[in-house]
């Protein structure tokens, strides 16, 4: 996130750079920087003559940089946007010779999503010397929860951490969702107020009681009537709550309240860091280590594991999502 904010900061600044190489597998930011340079660097008028935006599966390398060598027309730059430049990872290797002198009128921009080349070789290299490369990274599921605070922060608004993590649960870590997600609270939602669990359940359609969080909360407690009514709930709607996802979630939190045990410093802070949660959170593994010993932690990993076979077919082949997801809870709570 100060990767791209350095990158925005510079070209508001007008110091642009004759290419930006913008890969990676998050797709989020290198739309947001290629949007912001679409946007913002030529005026209006410039924009007829000088902007131009191609799409990998429709251009070749050639076609790329003859349009990178034209001279802008009664501008000081033109800008070309290739779109979806991954179509053209067999010969992307080939703009090499172009970023070893490239036009300096004009700025390149390359959008290679989900993928990313090697920097061993010649085209990374040129850019990293006379341009800018920017890799965007996946965010794991723990970091995302803290950048949609970041988000609303610098939109003025705040967000409850309860609200934050169904967000998560629910979406993933598929930033461009999150934030399609979080436009649409905006529009609802007065600037300067906290977004809040029961506003999520109104307007995205989340359960605030019937989700995964609540499920691992409740498990964590051994509230077992709580457990069982909300995957009852999961079983009755399986295609809103996969079971591949509720195993997913409960393998991490059983591997966290096992490294848990394992910390000397069991303060709120110090557990927040070690973990990488939000100190908010830390309760939950608190109650779950005073109700699971560390020997028990082990053996529940090894039966969320089996559970994870079981959903994929091995050895249960005709036992319905919702009737795993209650024998492992049987023998997890028990």
């Amino acid at each position: 996130m100060d990767e791209v904010k350095q990158i925005v900061t510079d070209i508001k600044n007008g110091n642009f750079k004759p290419i930006y190489f913008l890969m990676g597998e998050e797709a989020y930011y290198i739309d947001r920087i290629s949007e912001y340079i679409e946007e913002n660097i030529l005026t209006e008028d410039e924009k007829s003559f000088n902007q131009v935006v191609l799409y990998g599966r429709d251009v070749t390398i050639d076609e790329i940089v003859s349009n990178a060598k034209r001279y802008p027309m009664m501008a000081e730059h033109q800008v070309v946007i290739v779109k979806e430049a991954q179509d053209l990872s067999r010969s992307i290797e080939k703009l090499a010779d172009y970023a070893e002198n490239p036009q300096p009128t004009t700025i390149l921009v390359c959008c290679y999503k989900y993928k990313k080349i090697d920097k061993r070789k010649k085209l990374y290299k040129t850019v990293a010397k006379n341009g800018v490369i920017y890799e965007s990274k996946k965010m794991y599921e723990n970091q995302v929860a803290d950048w949609i605070r970041k988000v609303l922060a610098g939109a003025k608004y705040s967000i409850e951490p309860k609200a934050a993590q169904m967000l998560v649960e629910f979406l993933g870590t598929d930033l461009g969702k999150i934030n399609n997600e979080l436009n649409k609270l905006k529009l609802i939602i007065p600037k300067g107020e906290q977004i809040t669990a029961d506003q999520i359940e109104e307007n995205i359609g989340i359960s605030k009681e019937f989700n995964n969080f609540e499920l691992r909360k409740a498990v964590g407690t051994k509230d077992v009537v709580k457990a069982h009514r909300i995957i009852n709930y999961f079983a009755q709607n399986p295609k809103d709550n996969p079971l591949v996802v509720t195993i997913s979630l409960l393998y991490g939190f059983f591997s966290q309240v096992l490294q848990y045990h394992g910390l000397s410093d069991k303060s709120q802070r110090s557990v927040a860091s070690a973990l990488k949660i939000n100190p908010y959170f830390v309760s939950d593994y608190s109650d779950a280590a005073r109700n699971y010993p560390m020997k028990k932690v082990s053996q529940i990993i090894g039966l969320i594991r089996d559970a994870d076979l079981k959903s994929k077919g091995v050895g249960a082949a005709n036992l319905r999502p919702g009737d795993i997801l209650k024998e492992l809870l049987v023998k997890t709570m028990g």
